[in-house]
């Protein structure tokens, strides 16, 4: 190589951006979290719903509202009147979900009143949800059926704004959490009932569990209601019910609780798995789904 040429890319790599590092990857992004399963569920299954969070003292002590989603894909927005959206379902996956979010609420709280946070670019490494939040606030997720939570007092009456409403809530799968269980959520997709529900215990623990009941042929949530597959989703297993064509989700509460009967059963059954229930984790592994 000639002296002029390194000296050019000597010069080429003294102006060259320096690599952004890597965020490691996490299996199980919201471990620790009291909305851990809901989290999942909004990241994942939830496609209209907020959860109202505390930030800590370290940073503030105010509220802020996670969201499903906000209008153009934005990560975050801060409405004229100083209340911060933050939004789980994004394009920014860095391999650390908990981390995204982070990453967003704490720009937000930087943004001017009134504008939104977009940029695509992956966060670096740095504070977690589990590090901004505070433990003692236990989070409630609510679903619904629109996406007016966009709309502030700013915007509610401007035309674009609602142009856009109407056209997302054009694509909304109706769904509703099921009374009186926890992070199950049924849905009407295609003119099918599902019910979804995110475990909150270790995937291979749950599948484990499973394997013993879907041995037992209980797997089915009642006559007509079959078990159809499960998904893996940010470290928590979701489960997945094809329904009696027209149940809502008001009468799922009861074959629900008897699930969870026979699943705390059989997970707090610590012994060797038989070779029927190994047979069907098999079964039920191989059964992902993408509902």
């Amino acid at each position: 190589m000639s002296k002029k040429n390194r000296r050019r890319r000597r010069a080429d790599v003294a102006t060259k951006a320096p690599t952004k590092k890597r965020i490691p990857f996490k299996a199980r992004p919201f471990e620790g979290l009291a909305g851990e399963a809901d989290l999942v569920a909004m990241m994942q299954i939830i496609p209209a719903a907020t959860m109202t969070v505390r930030v800590n003292a370290e940073h503030g002590g105010g509220d802020v509202e996670l969201v499903t989603l906000l209008p153009e894909l934005a990560r975050a927005l801060k409405r004229a009147d100083g209340e911060v959206l933050v939004a789980t379902q994004t394009t920014v996956y860095s391999g650390d979900a908990s981390r995204d979010v982070a990453a967003a609420l704490l720009d937000a709280l930087e943004l001017e009143a009134g504008t939104a946070l977009t940029t695509s670019g992956l966060p670096e490494p740095g504070e977690r949800l589990q590090d901004i939040l505070d433990p003692q606030i236990v989070p409630h997720v609510e679903v619904h059926n629109t996406f007016d939570f966009w709309l502030g007092a700013d915007a509610a009456d401007d035309p674009q704004v609602l142009r856009t409403l109407k056209k997302a809530e054009e694509e909304i799968t109706p769904t509703a959490a099921v009374p009186g269980v926890e992070h199950a959520y049924w849905c009407r997709l295609n003119g099918k009932e599902f019910v979804r529900w995110v475990r909150g215990e270790d995937e291979d623990a749950f599948f484990n569990a499973f394997a013993r009941v879907h041995a037992a042929r209980a797997s089915d949530l009642e006559e007509g209601a079959r078990f159809v597959g499960a998904f893996r989703a940010c470290g928590l297993a979701i489960p997945v019910w094809e329904l009696v064509p027209g149940t809502e989700a008001e009468e799922l509460t009861a074959p629900m609780r008897a699930m969870a009967d026979r699943l705390d059963a059989a997970l707090a059954d610590d012994s060797p798995l038989d070779a029927a229930a190994r047979r069907a984790r098999a079964g039920v592994i191989s059964r992902q789904v993408n509902l």
